[in-house]
């Protein structure tokens, strides 16, 4: 599901999504810095549905759900509460289109090519949309069963990978979406995010809702590796058994770090990818006193952490001795960090916001238990009240009559 606030990357370009608002600007120290604002709510809108009675129905807010930049950072693009999808150009920073979606959407992506943007929503349908004919309607390309919660592309664009609420990831063909080339399976609850490693482009990293990040030879759909996540907590956490899942699989390909952020735990794991080994090391916890909305890897300077905090909204992450921690304040975050307290009323709205995966678990119901019970209860209303005998007595139950006789 989509995050209460978010935060995107490319190049030194920086993202920072709240409510129906977004900021972007340059991770560079220089002083020409622009910012670059836009709020949804002054996008054009849908015509509305109206029902039987004429009035609207299936009124959305003007929330961003999901948000992305395509590979080279040239271009921009987001989904709102809406059904709203809309492209930007981001050299420099212009709105190309709004394009209406079927329905609300959980992520999506741009093809390596940047030539199309892919769609994923509550339905679990892919539609794929023209990048270079912004104005153009969407296609479908694939469909589940259930719920989408996550889509990917490998580098070469030769698949496309979606990961749904009934525990499967699915690879396939980009040219021939009805084509399957496996399935990855293997996971025993929801898939929250799926992560092709773009170093190993045979690789694909996924999360799920049974606290497993998992390491996969996708297109053989053969588990590589398989790390349980509740194992690594420390004893001092106050989560006790609380479910949790990955909102986040962040990549950094300078050392193969891969940093894992959970959607209700201030707790952000480091994990070192070993592909010659096929196999994920963990490293360490970084843990912090707020909220974790999330997190980005940038090349040059490290790991990006947004938290719901107005006084240091931006944490900057560096390996210093093999151990990550935070960096002391220098230009570029001082900078960025700025510009995001001076929009924090986009942020505002987002403490205490639930909006994670609580409710894509699995129910579980205990009918035996209650069976039990309430035949309990029925003999123990026998044995207060027998039944009359053939004179109109009440007859006497020898011991353990009851209980044959249920």
């Amino acid at each position: 599901m989509a995050s209460s606030a978010g935060l995107a990357l490319c190049g030194q370009t920086l993202v920072v999504r709240g409510g129906s608002r977004f900021l972007a600007t340059s991770t560079a120290s220089s002083d020409d810095d622009v910012l670059f604002t836009y709020d949804c709510s002054t996008a054009e809108k849908p015509q509305e549905n109206k029902g039987e009675d004429g009035q609207p129905v299936d009124k959305g807010s003007d929330t961003i759900l999901a948000s992305t930049f395509s590979k080279s950072g040239s271009y921009f693009a987001l989904t709102d509460d809406s059904k709203r999808l809309i492209l930007f150009r981001t050299k420099p920073w212009q709105c190309l289109s709004v394009r209406t979606v079927v329905r609300r959407c959980t992520a999506l992506t741009f093809t390596a090519s940047e030539e199309k943007l892919l769609v994923a929503d509550k339905s679990g349908d892919v539609y794929s949309f023209p990048v270079l004919e912004p104005q153009r309607c969407g296609q479908l390309e694939l469909g589940h069963l259930s719920m989408l919660l996550d889509v990917a592309v490998s580098p070469d664009d030769r698949y496309v990978l979606t990961a749904d609420r009934d525990e499967k990831i699915r690879v396939s063909w980009a040219a021939a979406p009805h084509s399957i080339e496996s399935f990855c399976l293997g996971h025993t609850e929801f898939v929250s995010r799926i992560f092709v490693v773009p170093d190993h482009p045979e690789l694909l990293l996924s999360s799920s809702g049974d606290c497993t990040l998992r390491l996969w030879e996708y297109r053989g759909g053969r588990e590589l590796h398989c790390c349980h996540l509740t194992s690594l907590r420390e004893p001092a956490e106050p989560c006790g058994d609380k479910r949790f899942a990955a909102s986040r699989i962040a990549y950094w390909s300078q050392e193969s770090c891969v940093a894992l952020l959970c959607d209700c735990i201030p707790v952000v794991y480091i994990f070192q990818l070993d592909a010659s080994r096929q196999q994920l090391v963990y490293k360490q916890q970084l843990d912090f006193q707020h909220r974790v909305w999330d997190i980005a890897f940038e090349e040059s300077q490290g790991l990006w952490v947004l938290q719901d905090y107005r006084e240091a909204p931006l944490v900057l992450c560096r390996p210093v001795g093999g151990q990550w921690q935070a960096v002391p304040e220098n230009a570029a975050l001082k900078k960025v960090s700025a510009h995001v307290q001076e929009n924090w009323a986009m942020l505002e709205g987002m403490a205490g916001v639930d909006v994670g995966f609580s409710g894509l678990y699995k129910a579980t119901f205990d009918n035996v238990t209650a069976y039990l019970r309430k035949k309990e209860e029925r003999l123990q209303k026998r044995r207060q009240n027998p039944p009359p005998g053939p004179n109109g007595q009440a007859k006497k139950m020898k011991p353990g009559e009851a209980s044959v006789r249920s």
